[in-house]
């Protein structure tokens, strides 16, 4: 994929480039079912977080080095790109040792079920409601991925360094709050916990965006918004335990696939309900999101 953008000389090489990387993206289910696999229940939280953690990491350092690379010219981040994956294979390739042996011997199971889509069947009548508040978390998660610059420049008129500013002191509590506190809330108190303190983290933040009026506040509320990131690592705790063990590929795989689609479906929705709320009052879309968070604390509650 990004030898292909490197080289591109033609708008169908972007295409085809993003088509394999999509076609190739399911590095981050295959290291969950790893985790899932290596890892006793009560240590689960503990490194999904960590993987959270450093996804989020990736996602700041990223932009860092592509903006540098970049100008030296527009094929440099692809370059250092593809280096980095070469590395990352050598490094699996000859260090990394196969887990699948440490799975429950289950092999007459798992040869029925990968014969057929039963496996997703079973997971989706063994856990419903898990898996619509996992979809949920991740949906109300765009909207502040999605408005977030809009809203900021519209209501506190920030320029983009003060955006760039806030996101990238976002990214950095939000991998501390995964990395440090999901899996010892999560030990202490247990996963539900640790989901419930997410979920009203998370909600409060949307609470006081929808009203504050000075921009700096915005950062105190941050602290809330990163805290609201122990929650999707203790709920996918929750739903690996209850998962028999040759089937933690597929869920994650599943987990992997829901997150994608809000990825699609968030920022249409969110981006039309701003668009349209706009002239009536800017925090409406926090509201919304509050509603929905309303929602699945409830269902948490009562189900999990």
């Amino acid at each position: 994929d990004y030898l292909l953008l490197a080289f591109s000389s033609a708008l169908w090489m972007l295409y085809l480039g993003r088509l394999l990387s999509g076609i190739t993206g399911a590095t981050g289910a295959v290291a969950a079912s790893v985790i899932a696999d290596t890892t006793s229940a009560s240590q689960r939280v503990k490194w999904f977080g960590w993987l959270g953690a450093s996804f989020g990491l990736g996602l700041i350092a990223g932009p860092i080095i592509g903006g540098f690379a970049g100008e030296i010219s527009p094929h440099s981040p692809f370059f250092i790109a593809a280096l980095l994956n070469i590395v990352t294979f050598l490094v699996v390739m000859f260090w990394f040792r196969e887990t699948k042996n440490t799975r429950d011997n289950t092999d007459t199971e798992v040869g029925v079920e990968t014969q057929s889509n039963s496996v997703y069947i079973t997971l989706f009548k063994t856990m419903p409601i898990l898996l619509i508040i996992y979809f949920s978390a991740q949906l109300i998660g765009q909207i502040p991925a999605t408005v977030w610059v809009l809203f900021t420049e519209n209501r506190f008129g920030w320029n983009s360094m003060m955006v760039g500013f806030s996101l990238a002191g976002l990214g950095l509590l939000h991998s501390v709050f995964q990395a440090f506190v999901a899996g010892r809330i999560a030990t202490k108190w247990g996963e539900k916990t640790a989901v419930l303190l997410g979920f009203i983290a998370d909600s409060s933040a949307f609470a006081f965006l929808a009203f504050i009026s000075e921009g700096w506040l915005v950062f105190p509320v941050l602290i809330l918004l990163a805290g609201g990131g122990i929650a999707l690592p203790a709920l996918q705790g929750v739903m690996s335990i209850q998962t028999k063990s040759h089937q933690q590929g597929a869920l994650q795989g599943l987990l992997v696939s829901l997150t994608n689609a809000t990825g699609v479906i968030g920022p249409l929705l969110f981006a039309v309900i701003y668009n349209h709320s706009l002239p009536i009052w800017d925090g409406w879309i926090w509201i919304i999101g509050l509603a929905f968070y309303c929602i699945i604390i409830l269902l948490s509650m009562t189900f999990m």
